[in-house]
């Protein structure tokens, strides 16, 4: 059985900006979207304010869709009849208000080079401003990784997935960053650089007590707008989708854990005092009961924050979604 695909940190900024598609040849096989700096995404895990919710189905049969803004964009999130607790989560969600979001990218192309990017989601929750703000300073994270790659891939004479791997960089990172390469060539990485910046001082700003508002995204080249008698990001060709296989349907709780995430997780479940989240130390000390050993440990952290089950809401503690 294929293991899920790992939720990845991403802005709007960027993942509005991916042009290629790539699908494999077997039943069944993930779709991906890959950014001009290489992020190999088929899940995401966004967290921001939605600034609008419609149904734009029917009574019957409704159709949700919201937008949900982070400092350098806005996400399109749509759930329908397929996608029912999601659905459901969805259309109670307060507007404006801070909400978080696991889910699948759908992609929509009404003409050959024109995609249109959305979020089918898996979970969703409301939220407090600290998560979100959390949220940013990891998104900023991952992009500073992927703008040092995509650099180091720069670089090579020959730029290889094999050669990135050797420098420590995951597998999908790899591969997504020479697929890439290869389809939006030799771009400037100015845009992302200060949507780096800006989602930093967004951050600085709020902790002084700045204004709240979403600050407006880096520019970029607008794409064509689609027909009115469309729906906006092709939604009406969604709706129509055919229910997911049995093994799409897998709540969060059954994601393909490693043993060592496993256990890491066991000690959340019955330590976390569903407070403010449990403190670092204290989860150190109770995960080196169960045999891990810390570079166990930090490896099993890091893949249970990969995979959007656990969160930090703020440093030096962890929290389960």
């Amino acid at each position: 059985m294929r293991g899920r695909e790992t939720a990845w940190r991403v802005f709007a900024g960027e993942l509005s900006d991916a042009s290629l598609v790539l699908t494999g040849e077997e039943e069944r096989s993930p779709t991906y979207v890959i950014t001009p700096l290489g992020a190999k995404i088929n899940r995401v895990f966004i967290v921001g304010v939605l600034t609008d919710l419609e149904n734009v189905g029917s009574p019957e049969e409704p159709m949700w869709r919201a937008k949900m803004a982070d400092p350098t964009g806005t996400f399109v999130v749509s759930a329908g009849q397929f996608q029912p607790e999601a659905a459901m989560a969805l259309s109670k969600m307060p507007v404006p208000g801070f909400a978080a979001i696991i889910g699948k990218v759908r992609v929509y192309s009404p003409e050959e080079g024109v995609n249109y990017i959305s979020v089918r989601p898996e979970v969703v929750k409301t939220v407090e401003k600290d998560l979100r703000d959390f949220w940013v300073l990891d998104c900023c994270k991952s992009l500073k990784k992927r703008l040092e790659a995509v650099e180091e891939a720069r670089n090579m004479s020959l730029p290889s997935a094999e050669e990135l791997k050797k420098l420590g960089y995951n597998e999908k990172l790899a591969d997504g960053i020479v697929a890439a390469m290869q389809h939006y060539g030799d771009f400037s990485l100015e845009r992302y650089q200060t949507m780096l910046l800006d989602s930093l001082r967004y951050l600085i700003l709020e902790e002084g007590g700045g204004e709240q508002e979403i600050p407006a995204p880096a520019p970029k080249k607008p794409k064509p707008e689609p027909k009115e008698e469309e729906e906006e990001f092709g939604e009406a060709a969604f709706a129509d989708e055919p229910a997911p296989p049995a093994e799409d349907k897998k709540e969060e709780g059954d994601e393909e854990l490693t043993a060592e995430e496993e256990k890491v997780l066991a000690v959340i479940n019955e330590l976390d005092p569903n407070t403010s989240g449990l403190d670092w130390d204290t989860l150190t000390k109770a995960s080196k009961k169960t045999g891990l050993k810390k570079p166990e440990f930090e490896s099993a952290i890091e893949g249970l924050l990969e995979k959007g089950i656990i969160y930090e809401p703020m440093l030096g503690k962890v929290r389960k979604i």
